[in-house]
């Protein structure tokens, strides 16, 4: 977290809501505001303007290029309504008196676990009042800031290493521990003193996977399973594809143990135990430790050499399915992915929104430190270039490579985001796998109807235009724009793409891989 800054104020009779608002960000270590200024927005917009005059330190203000056309027609009814399924607290700022107050609550529900996202509405008519400075209070972190996780139950701990110890199969199943990489740390010591295989499934934010007996990335085999661990994830497994076995005995932990955010969420976790994980394994290890006896421990090493073997194997498959170049006009994505990785380096993060294609990058891509490969965390599409951007202003010292399909391409507003690159020098590496078409829509259409007309006739609406270059969207914002067809060109292609970067621009390779 940002130290706070808190703004000397000149002698003034009174000052606007706005003022205090801008104010209330600076104290609770709001660095950077990401904003749409449009004509509701004046009162900030003068505020930033006098902050700048009298010499006080205000967030830095990122503008992303949007249409400004508001008024009558734009007006919802509730106007929260269209975020309120997405966010842990929405409010309307009453009174610039409540400025602080309310920012103060906002941020504090926002940085308790789970953490997430809040909103809050300004209204234009608030923003313009004026206050005395004495009438406006300032909440300080150390009275009314966010909570922190903490560990486990001794007693409940000791009840899970009992059943670890005697366990013969067992499985832990992440999607976002990599958030934490004292977590991923943790998962790393857990499954190697106990022989657990350990799945990175559908992740969010990755682990570590540089360790030898690292289990992959699909939950399967899940009927042989006799204990498994559900350690921060969201979708353990897809229940078409895979069965779990009713006899399991699943134990989860995490943050948010509920999901109570999702309407629905039914998989089994016979003990459910919320927390940091990092401190909840961290617990476990040391339990495990002591009540381990000597056939628990042989037991142990046999898993890990049986694990050790199926990653080599996975490794040699992944190896075996990049070695194909592909064709002009269709490179092989396994052969792009595996290049990338080549070129890249451990620290270097992954912004992954490859969708239907997403288990690519994760089986080509090399990610041994926690943390430097991030994928979308829900169902929308779009959100890989924000992101990667977002990652690059936090981290400025790291690369980032955006990994997109054509069709979420579309959807993540590139005209804006290498605008956005631009103006504020945050240089990024973005590889489009362009397949001409919407795989998912083919999938899903398929699996309802296997064998339906749509197959027959070849028709599921889920072609896109061929012949679009991307690279000239880049482009038109002074970056780097190249697009490929031939596979002989990639590492060259990619290199090109990646000085650019280092020079300080961002670069796009459009890639034309294997047709839908």
């Amino acid at each position: 977290m940002p130290q706070a800054v808190t703004a000397s104020i000149p002698n003034r009779a009174s000052r606007s809501t706005a003022h205090y608002f801008l104010q209330g960000l600076s104290e609770i270590g709001i660095e950077y505001l990401f904003c749409n200024f449009g004509t509701d927005h004046a009162p900030l917009i003068e505020e930033l303007a006098r902050f700048e005059a009298d010499g006080l330190r205000a967030p830095k203000v990122i503008l992303c290029p949007h249409d400004t056309y508001v008024h009558f027609i734009q007006q919802p009814f509730d106007q929260a309504g269209l975020v309120r399924p997405y966010v842990k607290w929405e409010y309307a700022l009453p009174s610039g008196v409540t400025a602080k107050e309310v920012l103060r609550r906002a941020h504090t529900i926002m940085q308790s676990e789970p953490t997430g996202p809040v909103y809050l509405l300004l209204p234009r008519e608030v923003l313009t009042q004026h206050w005395d400075e004495d009438a406006v209070q300032s909440f300080p972190r150390d009275c009314f800031g966010p909570t922190q996780a903490s560990g486990a139950d001794p007693e409940v701990i000791e009840q899970l290493a009992a059943r670890l110890v005697v366990a013969k199969n067992p499985i832990l199943i992440t999607g976002y521990a990599g958030r934490d990489p004292a977590a991923s740390d943790a998962i790393e010591r857990l499954s190697a003193l106990a022989g657990i295989r350990v799945v990175d499934f559908l992740t969010f934010t990755k682990i570590g996977r540089s360790f030898p007996h690292f289990g992959g990335f699909q939950p399967d085999h899940l009927a042989d399973v006799d204990l498994g661990l559900l350690v921060d994830v969201d979708v353990p497994w897809i229940p078409i594809v895979d069965k779990a076995n009713p006899a399991t005995f699943w134990a989860q932990i995490d943050i948010d143990v509920l999901k109570s955010a999702s309407p629905m969420w039914t998989f089994p976790a016979h003990l459910r135990i919320q927390g940091k994980s990092s401190r909840v394994l961290g617990q476990l290890c040391d339990a495990i430790a002591k009540a381990a006896t000597p056939d628990f421990r042989v037991a142990a090493a046999k898993r890990i050499d049986a694990l050790t073997a199926d990653q080599k194997e996975r490794i040699r498959h992944a190896a075996a399915l990049a070695d194909k170049k592909g064709q002009p006009g269709e490179i092989n994505p396994h052969y792009l992915c595996a290049e990338i990785g080549k070129a890249i380096g451990p620290d270097d993060i992954v912004v992954n929104e490859a969708v239907t294609r997403q288990s690519i990058p994760n089986l080509q891509i090399p990610r041994p430190n926690a943390g430097t490969m991030i994928s979308n965390a829900g169902g929308g599409l779009g959100a890989s270039g924000g992101t990667a951007l977002g990652v690059k202003l936090a981290l400025p010292d790291r690369r980032v490579v955006q990994i997109v399909g054509d069709g979420s391409f579309y959807f993540n507003n590139p005209t804006a985001v290498y605008a956005v690159s631009r103006q504020y020098a945050l240089p990024v590496f973005t590889a489009v796998m362009d397949n001409s078409g919407w795989a998912a829509v083919k999938g899903a259409t398929l699996r309802v109807y296997p064998e339906g007309q749509a197959k027959s006739q070849g028709l599921f609406q889920a072609g896109l235009a061929n012949g679009v270059d991307f690279s000239k969207i880049a482009e038109a914002a002074g970056c780097y724009g190249e697009r490929i067809v031939d596979p002989g060109d990639v590492p060259a292609a990619i290199a090109r793409c990646l000085g650019e970067v280092r020079a300080g621009r961002s670069a796009l390779l459009h890639a034309c891989v294997t047709k839908l």
